[in-house]
């Protein structure tokens, strides 16, 4: 093995650990008296930042404000992102089972700069919630960054603080234990 190999396999490795052991938020049930899991928002949870206005597909301003209130489902994906395309037919069914309840999911398209494929991706999978263009928004990462890889999915709670961060595939039964448990607590 050359040198040269030697400096990537341990540059890679480097990486890996230091991805391993940033601090990301993620909704770990917590197991009730009964041995049933639970979700809930930790009592230290930061405040979402929903300062922003992005454009829809329709070219139509979103302000992510207007969502205060409601249960906020706030999902970076791109159309070539593997992960995304599991866990977008989860986000349409809750927007569809708990939309009526108060459940808002909304996409942001990130690294994703070609407006006619996402149209296109949107209507092939009749994602029916709001997707929003957030290529070029250096702000949006910092605010709900760092964005690594995708799908990164932040749970945002009706009075408006961040309760979970998913990064990579997480599971349905996760998102929705979560989502369940904000939308009874109001």
């Amino acid at each position: 093995m050359t040198n040269m190999v030697r400096w990537i396999i341990a540059t890679c490795s480097a990486l890996a650990l230091a991805l391993l052991t940033l601090p990301v938020d993620l909704p770990w049930p917590h197991l009730d008296a009964a041995g049933q899991h639970t979700y809930s928002c930790p009592s230290n949870a930061k405040a979402a930042n929903l300062n922003f206005t992005l454009k829809d597909f329709s070219n139509k301003s979103v302000k992510l404000a207007a969502f205060r209130g409601k249960v906020i489902l706030l999902d970076f994906w791109a159309t070539w992102c593997g992960p995304c395309k599991i866990e977008i037919p989860w986000f349409v069914e809750f927007q569809n089972k708990y939309g009526k309840d108060g459940l808002q999911v909304v996409g942001v398209v990130f690294e994703d700069p070609n407006p006619a494929k996402i149209r296109t991706f949107v209507e092939q999978n009749k994602m029916n919630y709001i997707v929003l263009d957030g290529n070029d928004r250096t702000d949006i990462e910092d605010a709900y960054g760092p964005m690594f890889g995708l799908p990164v999915t932040v749970v945002i709670s009706r009075d408006g603080r961040v309760c979970a961060k998913h990064v990579g595939l997480s599971d349905k039964g996760s998102f929705e234990g979560m989502i369940k448990t904000l939308l009874a607590s109001s």
